[in-house]
This record gives C-alpha cells, sequence and structure tokens, in this order.
C-alpha cells in the first residue's frame, strides 16, 4: 500500500515583488536558500568555511528561512530546522512532508506550521531554548537544511486538484536514509573541532501564515539536491576564522522600487 502525505503548497503571496539576489551559494539543483533576519528586514550574507556556509544570527531576533525556485518546474521542498521537520515536528527525514513552491517562485517561511493557517516564529534562541533541545533532540541545533524533489512529468493533461492529502510515493527508505546520512556526516565532521553553538531556534509566538494541499508526484525517489545553511552567533564565526563584513560595509545597489510608501515630511 502506498504511504499518503500531505503536501503543502505555499499560496502566491499578493503584491510579489522580486527580492535583490542574496550572494551565490554553491549549488547544483532548481532552489536557492537563504536566512531573513526579520527584526533588520535583511537577507543574512552566508560565509564559506571548510566545505560549509555558515550565517551569523543575533540571539531574539526572528527570521525567516527564505526558498527560491529557480526552476520552471513546481518543485517540493522537505524543510528541517535544527533536525526537525519544519510542518511535521518529526526528526527530519527527505521522505517527508514538505512545501510545494511554483515555477520561479520566491517563499518565506517564517516558523514552525502549527495549522494550515498558523505558525510558530522562528526565533535565534539559546541552544538549551531551541525547539529541538525543548522536545528532546539538541544534537543537530544549528543548521538549517532542505531535501528539493522535481516533479514527475505528466503525459497528458491533468487538473491540479485543491484540498487534497494525497501524494505520490516516498523515496524508498534506503535511498532517503543515505541523503540524510550523508548530511549528517558532514555536519559531524565539523562539530568534532569546533566549540559549542551559540545558537538555536526557538518556538516563537504564532502569526498567521495560510498554505493549502495539493498532490505532488515526485520523479525520483531521493532528492534531486540537498542543501545546508549553519548558523551561529558572530563571534562564534570570528573564533572559526569567519571574517564578517559589518551591515555598513556591505555593498548596498540603489533600488528604484525599495517597497516603502510615501512618508510625511518633517515638521516645519
Amino acid at each position: 500500500m502506498k504511504r499518503l502525505l500531505p503536501l503543502l503548497l505555499i499560496l502566491p503571496l499578493a503584491g510579489f515583488r522580486p527580492a535583490p539576489l542574496p550572494p551565490p551559494m554553491p549549488q547544483d539543483g532548481p532552489v536557492r536558500v537563504a536566512l531573513v533576519d526579520r527584526d533588520r528586514g535583511t537577507e543574512l550574507r552566508s560565509y564559506p568555511a571548510d566545505g560549509q556556509r555558515w550565517v551569523a544570527g543575533e540571539r531574539g531576533h526572528r527570521y525567516a528561512v527564505r526558498l527560491y525556485n529557480d526552476s520552471p518546474r513546481r518543485v517540493l521542498v522537505v524543510l528541517s530546522v535544527d533536525g526537525v521537520n519544519a510542518i511535521s515536528g518529526e526528526d527530519a527525514d527527505p521522505s517527508q512532508t514538505g512545501y510545494v513552491l511554483n515555477p520561479g517562485q520566491r517563499a518565506d517561511i517564517t516558523g514552525w506550521r502549527k495549522t494550515q493557517d498558523e505558525v510558530a516564529q522562528f526565533v535565534f534562541s539559546s541552544p538549551s531554548g531551541s525547539y529541538a533541545s525543548r522536545t528532546g533532540r539538541p544534537d543537530n541545533v544549528g543548521v538549517v537544511g532542505v531535501a528539493v524533489f522535481e516533479e514527475a512529468r505528466r503525459l497528458y493533461p491533468r487538473p491540479q486538484p485543491i484540498l487534497r492529502d494525497r501524494a505520490g510515493p516516498a523515496p524508498a527508505a534506503a535511498e532517503a536514509s543515505a541523503a540524510a546520512d550523508a548530511s549528517a556526516s558532514r555536519i559531524e565532521g565539523y562539530s568534532a573541532k569546533s566549540q559549542a553553538p551559540a545558537l538555536g531556534t526557538g518556538h516563537g509566538a504564532r502569526e498567521s501564515s495560510s498554505v493549502r494541499d495539493t498532490d505532488f508526484e515526485r520523479a525520483t525517489r531521493s532528492p534531486a539536491q540537498v542543501l545546508q545553511l549553519r548558523y551561529d552567533s558572530a563571534r562564534n564565526l570570528r573564533a572559526r576564522g569567519i571574517l564578517l563584513d559589518s551591515p555598513s560595509r556591505l555593498d548596498r545597489q540603489p533600488q528604484a522600487f525599495p517597497n516603502r510608501y510615501v512618508p510625511d515630511p518633517p515638521a516645519r
């Protein structure tokens, strides 16, 4: 019997506008990932170190995982935060439920999914205050990862059903486990020689975030792409030998549409 998994489709944002692209990340697939400091309103720059990408977060700040689907086809993104599936709360595995992105779509995932209309905000916290640690799973605190699946091509027209609870066959357990183990080995290999992380992801305040169910048939049994971002405090990143740019020194290009309304003029 086929295992049925709920898949969530991110609804297109009203008044959607493309954002300036973040610094490029090494990748081999259709999706790019960035972390966004929501309190500062900026994408966080990632820095290379020992074969991984690192991001400096700030404790107490809300953040979002920004996903870019650069492909002309829908993709399924299984999102792991601190080793926990951000939708189901399970120990993350590529075979699990995820978000479906439309062609060319950018979407911000702002928290742990509680219902189809609500999330608990992602907040940079202490490691002990992270959701993973508070639920007895502290081993993978400090990493955000995605497993990306492309959609199977259909040879005949077929309508896209909405509000369904069906999905294509789950990836074979052995292949999905191998992909997860490969990702875990990269983390463990680095963690063995680094100090304890200073940040984790907490379970923050509730906020509105609406999605709907959709059907999605995976083109392959194993992910087409696996990406991960490590995050820690700026102090810890500097201790690892990573040279950080201060926000005031980052290049900023003029924008014709900076996404602001007209303010009142200063009082005379």
